[in-house]
C-alpha cells in the first residue's frame, strides 16, 4: 500500500460523481490495494476519515478511523477502522447545532457547517457484508463530510455563512463567529 496525494480543493475530479462499486470488484488486487491506500493516506495526512475521489478514484468508497487522540479534532470520540462502500445516510434530525470541519482537501482551513446530528447509514464492508446503523454528534459529521465526497460536495459548498470561514489558526472553533 501507498500514501497518495490528496487531491486539493480546485482539482476538477473533486467535483465529479463517483460510480458505485460492483460485488465482483471487492476481490481484486487492485480493490484492495485501495482501501490500503486511503488508510494509509489518511494516517499520514493525520484525517479521520477519506474518500476514493479525494485521490482521485471515482468510486463510491471511503473510510474513517479515529484510534486515538487527533491534534485536529482533540475530545472526539474513537471511530474504529472502517470501510464504506456504496453509502446511503438518511437523515433522522434536522441539520442543528453545526461543527467546525476541516479537509484533507482542503488543508490548513476550518468553516463551520450545519448538519443533521443523528442519521442512519447503510453500506458494504469490504468483505460486502451489509450493515445499517444510526450514528450521531461527531461521528454523523464525519461520515457526511466524507460521504459529501462521493457526490463532488465538499464542506464548504455547506457553510452557514461565508464569514464562519478562515484558516485553521485564525478562527475561533469555540463557537465565536469571526469579528
Amino acid at each position: 500500500m501507498a500514501v497518495k496525494k490528496v487531491l486539493r480543493l480546485g482539482n476538477p475530479t473533486l467535483r465529479k460523481i463517483s460510480q458505485p462499486v460492483d460485488e465482483s470488484e471487492i476481490t481484486t488486487k487492485d480493490f484492495k490495494k485501495l482501501i490500503g491506500d486511503l488508510f494509509d493516506t489518511m494516517r499520514f495526512e493525520k484525517g479521520v476519515g477519506l474518500a476514493a475521489p479525494q485521490i482521485g478514484v471515482l468510486k463510491r468508497v471511503v473510510v474513517v478511523s479515529k484510534e486515538e487522540e487527533n491534534e485536529r479534532y482533540p475530545d472526539t470520540p474513537k471511530i474504529i477502522d472502517q470501510v464504506l462502500i456504496n453509502p446511503v445516510i438518511t437523515p433522522l434530525s434536522p441539520p442543528d447545532g453545526g461543527f467546525w470541519e476541516g479537509c484533507l482537501s482542503v488543508p490548513g482551513m476550518r468553516g463551520f457547517v450545519e448538519r443533521p446530528a443523528k442519521i442512519k447509514i447503510e453500506y458494504y464492508d469490504e468483505k460486502w457484508k451489509f450493515h445499517s446503523k444510526v450514528i450521531d454528534d461527531f461521528n454523523a459529521v464525519v461520515y457526511q463530510h466524507e460521504c459529501d465526497h462521493l457526490d463532488g460536495v465538499l464542506y464548504v459548498d455547506r457553510l452557514k455563512s461565508s464569514k464562519l470561514f478562515g484558516y485553521t489558526d485564525e478562527v475561533d472553533t469555540k463557537g465565536k463567529e469571526l469579528d
